[in-house]
């Protein structure tokens, strides 16, 4: 049994005229945001193994803010195909990064939710529901899995919770 986790980088700013997509900073709500996020991570004993981040300026600065709350650098590595890529490239990434227990990406939507909405067939029905409606900035799904990460790709499996800031 392995669980993925979800996390969907926190609010980022407007690109500035000229700027690459990829450069946006997040916004101060944002840092605010994912700190708490961290929080309610470490409070109800949601800590991966490991982490594999967008290499997108917002989701290492929404790593960076988790990071102040909880250390997550020594297991941390980066990956630009979590910038580029679809969902079913997020499963790929998933599947070999070598990772048996929980492992936690950082990246950005609609990759996120459809991964999630994909892998979560089962789950509190208020928690799927909210998860439908759209991954929030600066949400955390956790998906329960019914086997190894390894073989993410022909998985089920069950929503154990979502965070987001206003249920941090």
């Amino acid at each position: 049994m392995s669980r993925l986790f979800l996390l969907r980088h926190a609010k980022a700013e407007w690109a500035e005229p000229g700027q690459r997509d990829f450069d946006r900073a997040l916004a101060a709500s944002g840092v605010e945001d994912a700190k708490a996020l961290a929080a309610a991570m470490v409070e109800q004993a949601l800590l991966p193994a490991q982490v594999i981040c967008s290499s997108a300026a917002r989701a290492r600065q929404t790593l960076d803010a988790i990071n102040t709350v909880h250390d997550f650098s020594a297991v941390t590595r980066y990956d630009q195909n979590l910038y580029a890529t679809d969902a079913p490239g997020y499963l790929e990434v998933a599947a070999s990064s070598g990772v048996d227990t929980d492992l936690m990406l950082v990246g950005h939507n609609p990759m996120l939710e459809d991964v999630a909405i994909a892998l979560a067939s089962s789950g509190d029905e208020a928690l799927v529901d909210d998860l439908q409606m759209g991954f929030r900035t600066s949400g955390l799904a956790v998906i329960a899995l019914d086997g190894p990460i390894a073989d993410i790709e022909k998985l089920s499996g069950r929503l154990e919770t979502y965070l987001t800031p206003a249920t941090s």
